[in-house]
């Protein structure tokens, strides 16, 4: 397994954060074609808002049956450069960045699941789908056509949550932009003639229910920014919010009541508000008769793991690729504390990774015959 973790290690120490992804996909490109893979980039880079586009890698197997596997190559925004430990045989950053194992310890682990079968075919064809700007709305997935793939079964392995775990429900986000715009005027001198865009703002946070609002619906408002100086009534004001939930007229309620409350909030305090919704992705309930969740099931089974199907309160590129007609399933990797200094993954974790997607690819060549 050596190969694995150092490969684990290289891809974690070249940055790339949404938007800066060239250098990774670069990386990752050449590994892949130097291990005798088909490898070509879509040019998802300028819809998606990314550094490069979306990599898809092809390794022909014995028989004429595909099976695809998806991990992002983008992180979250990081300071500085990461720097990889490991410590009682788990991987963590040795300063105060993230890991980065979200998700490149998934592709780390298919990298290594096809250099297993650089001198022998493998019993079906591996597809990689490797994608841009997922941390930033699935954007890269969003704008993949997934008509180019041979393959129509997939496993996306994105989910931080012991291996074994399946996720069969995933809710529908909506965000939310909003833009008061006051009337500035000295604090000191005229502070009546001033119209407080951040006051605006804050009445509107005030009013709404944040946080669990049931076991399925959650909303929360997580950037607010505005204003120039302490002795200026602040003109500006831009907030960032959203609502999330299982069910999504429940969801699209939310985020209608925080809208409302922009408004009130700006009506209070005589400034005017820009309030933009978006749906970043929408959620999904995986039917049991999902071809791709039988097979992870019994790959998982066939790798020691008893399947537990569950449900996730975050988005996947598993999402984007069930709303475009794709039949996939979002696995547990085994990482823990992504977007954090503590992020870390296990050793022993990166080599179960492997060896489910190794027995996912045996059930389907065992399912072919």
């Amino acid at each position: 397994m050596d190969r694995l973790h150092e490969t684990f290690v290289r891809l974690c120490e070249v940055r790339s954060p949404t938007g800066e992804e060239r250098e990774v996909v670069d990386t990752v490109a050449a590994e892949l074609r130097a291990l005798g893979l088909e490898v070509s980039e879509d040019d998802a880079a300028a819809p998606a808002k990314a550094g490069a586009g979306n990599l898809v890698a092809r390794l022909p197997g014995q028989r004429d049956e595909w099976i695809m596997f998806c991990a992002h190559l983008d992180t979250v925004p990081h300071p500085g450069l990461i720097e990889v430990m490991l410590n009682d045989g788990v991987f963590r950053s040795r300063g105060e960045t993230i890991l980065g194992a979200d998700n490149k310890a998934a592709v780390a682990v298919f990298m290594e699941l096809v250099a297993r079968f650089a001198e022998e075919p493998p019993p079906v064809g591996i597809e990689l789908l490797l994608t841009v700007a997922e941390e930033q709305g699935l954007r890269g997935a969003k704008a993949f056509d997934v008509a180019a793939l041979r393959s129509s079964r997939g496993f996306v392995l994105d989910h931080a949550s012991p291996i074994g775990e399946v996720i069969v429900t995933s809710p529908t986000q909506q965000r939310l932009l909003a833009d008061f715009a006051g009337v500035e005027a000295h604090a000191g001198i005229r502070p009546e003639d001033g119209s407080n865009a951040i006051a605006a703002a804050a009445a509107a946070i005030s009013r709404m229910e944040l946080g669990r609002l049931d076991e399925a619906t959650t909303s929360n408002v997580g950037v607010i920014a505005g204003g120039t100086s302490g002795n200026v009534v602040p003109g500006h004001c831009s907030v960032t919010a959203e609502a999330r939930g299982l069910d999504a007229d429940r969801t699209a309620e939310v985020a209608a009541k925080l809208a409302e409350a922009f408004a009130w909030g700006a009506s209070e305090h005589g400034c005017d508000v820009d309030v933009r919704v978006e749906e970043l992705f929408r959620g999904y309930e995986l039917p049991s008769s999902s071809p791709s969740l039988a097979l992870a099931e019994a790959g998982l089974r066939r790798a020691g793991f008893e399947p537990v199907r569950t449900f996730t309160g975050g988005g996947s590129d598993a999402n984007a690729l069930l709303a475009n007609g794709f039949d996939c399933v979002l696995l547990a990797n085994g990482t823990e504390a992504n977007h954090t200094p503590d992020e870390s993954v296990s050793a022993a974790n990166l080599d179960a990774m492997l060896r489910v997607c190794e027995e996912i690819v045996s059930e389907a060549a065992a399912k072919a015959e």
